[in-house]
């Protein structure tokens, strides 16, 4: 047994470990909640993690992302984030993949040999595009309601897609399924809280007001891997929402934690075994 994961295996049992080590989970959006929920299944055991993600890091990242630092602003978030999931463990297969989930690129991905997959993803259209796919790869889903505009991370919960409320993405998530005539049923991590919009200025990142070091800052002789590449796509949003990380790495660990419940319940708890 691999010490790394000791403490771990009191809980689980040899088999459980050994079948986390075999397990195959992608994480699509590494971002706040997605980031966290990498590393938790790093630290738990998981031999098989692809993360993706087409963003760079912002320096208004540093805030909620575990990867994100003044000293990787302006590096691709999967490559940063695949650096630090090795040093946690070294013998973990981590793919990184910095592109955008859409229905052109859906194969390029291998989400038909994953066991689960994590839908971190902020665009409604690509998340709606995740949804349907994997229900018709009968891949077990996992995926994040909005965390913005909250800051108490005890209102949290899981629920059936189906039955959650007062979440105003899952409301939309609701909505365009329907559309789509889409029947089926997955979890979902979600809150009900809503905080009133910040008066403040929000910058976007990748516009004329983005707040990361640009090739016009004081350190003209800077690498230029430190400088942000002025590409996010959230430069197109109307608003920019306030998030803390007291919300998203929570929701990201509870994301972490259906996926290791899961295998663990294959072993001692069968009947409880959460289902697509």
């Amino acid at each position: 047994m691999n010490p790394i994961f000791q403490r771990l295996a009191l809980l689980t049992g040899a088999e459980a470990l050994e079948a986390l080590g075999n397990t195959r989970v992608i994480v699509f959006g590494v971002g706040g909640v997605g980031s966290w929920c990498a590393e938790a299944l790093a630290r738990s055991g998981v031999g098989h993690i692809t993360i993706v993600d087409s963003d760079t890091v912002c320096v208004t990242n540093v805030n909620r992302q575990v990867q994100a630092t003044p000293g990787t602003v302006g590096r691709f978030k999967v490559d940063v984030l695949k650096d630090r999931l090795l040093d946690i463990n070294p013998g973990c297969d981590v793919s990184a993949f910095g592109k955008v989930f859409s229905r052109e690129s859906v194969g390029e991905f291998g989400i038909e040999s994953a066991d689960y997959v994590i839908d971190a993803i902020d665009s409604l259209s690509h998340k709606l595009d995740l949804i349907e796919y994997t229900a018709a790869a009968r891949i077990l889903l996992f995926s994040s309601m909005g965390m913005a505009q909250k800051l108490d991370p005890t209102r949290l919960k899981t629920a059936d897609i189906w039955e959650t409320q007062g979440c105003p993405l899952a409301r939309l998530v609701r909505s365009g399924l329907r559309k789509r005539g889409f029947q089926g049923h997955f979890t979902v991590v979600y809150s009900a809280e809503q905080l009133p919009l910040s008066a403040g200025v929000a910058a976007a990142c990748g516009s004329a007001r983005c707040l990361c070091p640009t090739r016009n800052s004081d350190d003209p002789n800077a690498p230029e891997e430190s400088f942000h590449q002025r590409a996010e796509w959230c430069s197109s949003k109307k608003v920019i929402n306030g998030s803390a990380v007291t919300v998203t790495a929570v929701a990201g660990m509870i994301l972490g934690s259906l996926v290791i419940q899961n295998v663990y319940a294959r072993y001692h708890q069968p009947e409880v075994i959460l289902h697509g």
